[in-house]
């Protein structure tokens, strides 16, 4: 039976560049994005992001993002490292979405054999969580 990690997240860092998607259409990027962890899930991360926005002055139209993100700290009663690569979707008149995994192999230390899936939230007040069922073995 799966575990059930659940942590707060603050964005500690952000760095943004365009890439391409000159002109009319949707905006194109890429970002560095690092985080900070509390909770089931505590420590910090390094992720890479590309992102597509279908109107560069806002979301409501259509977003999206995938990641590969680098996490550093203690799930659980245990420390290492992992990798995880998500996505998500926002606008267009539709929930907003996100799922993801822990790449299989990329386990370090006391987290060697995990394997998972994420799903991560904003509440109604920006407040960033995400959730973890994992299973180590």
């Amino acid at each position: 039976m799966p575990n059930r990690a659940v942590s707060s997240f603050e964005v500690t860092g952000w760095d943004q560049t365009p890439y391409g998607g000159e002109g009319d259409g949707p905006s194109f990027s890429r970002a560095t994005v690092r985080k900070s962890f509390s909770g089931d899930l505590a420590g910090e991360s390094t992720a890479e992001l590309l992102m597509c926005q279908a109107d560069p002055s806002g979301l409501d139209a259509g977003a999206g993002y995938v990641a590969s993100e680098l996490v550093v700290g203690r799930l659980g009663d245990r420390e290492g490292s992992f990798v995880l690569q998500h996505w998500g979707l926002t606008g267009g008149g539709l929930p907003n979405r996100t799922a993801g995994h822990v790449v299989p192999g990329t386990g370090t230390d006391g987290l060697t054999g995990l394997s998972g899936v994420i799903e991560i939230s904003v509440d109604a007040d920006g407040a960033h969580s995400i959730s973890i069922d994992y299973e180590i073995g």
